[in-house]
């Protein structure tokens, strides 16, 4: 990885999967823009992980559902570090839980902004800034397994993810001849404080539990591990795939149990 390289990008930074991702980058010798929407409290402290590693961390404001934001966001990281040469597409919003029939145009455009719309536009950004330096450079996508298994209530979640799945491929057929990467990372049940009732209801918790074959939920750590490897030359000849971790989650739910 040369100096050139040696810069991340993770939107979502303030906390869960982001801050994690942002977290073991550090710890793999990136320095490190902490893209946040509004705790700037968190952002800082995921920045003081990024600094206690040894490496340069900044924060930085901005909605990725919003093109001028994110625009800013770039030309704030690049004075500050230097041109990206990793993306972790983090930020996201859960499912509103609204049926499609109750559902108002106002609920599936926020989620559709955040979860689809920003990856869009923080890798086209990526993609331009890759393809002048001349360098290769790697996306790394935080989908979920709601990508491939519907649920009720999740029309705007679950069809954000799905259109992420595709653009995640999309991009990896558009970025090869550049050497540029674009994979995703689809999670079961993590974890994080998207997931707070599983974290607070210990009964709740062990409900969901039991229907992994690992018997526990993933850990944010356990993603942004991940994270890292496919931002590492190991993970060079690995483009346009999904990464599935969910301890099997998903093979009970393909089965309908």
């Amino acid at each position: 990885m040369s100096e050139s390289q040696a810069v991340a990008f993770v939107t979502g930074a303030e906390s869960g999967i982001g801050a994690a991702c942002a977290g073991a980058l550090a710890a793999a010798g990136y320095d490190v823009a902490v893209l946040y929407f509004h705790d700037i409290d968190a952002a800082n402290k995921t920045v003081a992980v990024v600094t206690a590693a040894g490496r340069r961390g900044i924060t930085v404001q901005a909605d990725v559902a919003d093109e001028a934001a994110v625009e800013a966001a770039f030309d704030t990281v690049i004075a500050a570090l230097g041109v990206p040469g990793v993306l972790v597409n983090s930020a996201g919003l859960n499912q509103s839980g609204v049926p499609v029939a109750d559902m108002t145009l106002v609920q599936w455009q926020r989620l559709i902004g955040s979860d689809l719309t920003g990856p869009f536009l923080t890798s086209r950004r990526f993609v331009q800034e890759r393809l002048k330096a001349g360098g290769p450079g790697q996306i790394i996508n935080i989908s979920s397994i709601h990508a491939e298994d519907a649920r009720a209530g999740g029309a705007d979640y679950c069809s954000a993810k799905g259109g992420l799945k595709m653009l995640t491929e999309t991009m990896a057929l558009e970025c090869a001849g550049a050497g540029i990467t674009v994979n995703a990372i689809a999670p079961g049940m993590i974890l994080t404080p998207m997931n707070a009732k599983a974290q607070a209801d210990a009964t709740y918790r062990s409900s969901l539990e039991a229907a992994i074959p690992v018997k526990r939920a993933g850990t944010a750590e356990e993603v942004a591990a991940l994270a890292v490897y496919l931002a590492s030359p190991a993970a060079a000849y690995i483009t346009g795939t999904t990464v599935t971790i969910d301890g099997g989650l998903s093979l009970v739910l393909a089965q309908g149990a």
